[in-house]
């Protein structure tokens, strides 16, 4: 059985809307679209791609589907391992308007049918079930602990407005760090698995 990996950059305030340009999101009056770009080197873009080889299916939501659909299908090097990943996988986006995907290999899942069909998709993949961004339906998986694993990429800045990953509500829940490093740019990449429900004591 495969396992759900969350994937996502994140400012040092949890911010994770519009890292890569500025016009990517402005929804809620968001002006700091693009935060992300400077920070971009060899040690960010080997992270990623860390992630990638790792793929075996992709879901996402449809924010993120179509900002990728618009990008990728027109990246055809077999030389780039992300354009081959997205290009090639079977791709799930958590929709209940989007009809007629253009992208192929793409499937429409409605929010009814979401949970039972992520427990179908991992047992039917192999390799890792992966969540690029997607701000909605992460935090619609992290409430429903259904994330098997985490990959954070935080950057070294502060914007003080944004949609933020970690949503109001769910059940506190622990996690082991299994990889970190940082990269010369500052941003710091850390992998986290759920390792039960968080505890709590008192200091004496």
């Amino acid at each position: 059985m495969g396992k759900l990996s969350l994937t996502t950059f994140l400012t040092l305030d949890g911010v994770m809307q519009a890292p890569g340009g500025r016009e990517e999101d402005p929804s809620g009056g968001f002006d700091y679209g693009g935060w992300q770009v400077p920070f971009g080197d060899d040690g960010m873009q080997e992270a990623i791609l860390d992630v990638f080889t790792r793929a075996g299916a992709f879901l996402l939501g449809r924010r993120t589907y179509e900002i990728f659909a618009g990008y990728w299908p027109q990246r055809t090097d077999p030389a780039d391992p992300v354009a081959t990943a997205l290009n090639t996988l079977p791709k799930y986006v958590a929709s209940t308007t989007l009809e007629d995907p253009a992208w192929s290999g793409t499937t429409v899942i409605d929010g009814e049918h979401l949970p039972g069909e992520i427990v179908r998709i991992k047992d039917a993949t192999e390799g890792e079930v992966q969540v690029w961004g997607s701000g909605t339906l992460a935090q619609w998986l992290l409430v429903r602990d259904l994330v098997d694993e985490l990959n954070l990429l935080v950057h070294p800045v502060f914007l003080g407005a944004g949609r933020r990953l970690f949503p109001t509500g769910g059940l506190p829940t622990a996690y082991e760090v299994t990889a970190s490093r940082t990269t010369s740019s500052g941003v710091s990449v850390h992998t986290y698995r759920p390792a039960g429900r968080a505890s709590f004591g008192t200091f004496d």
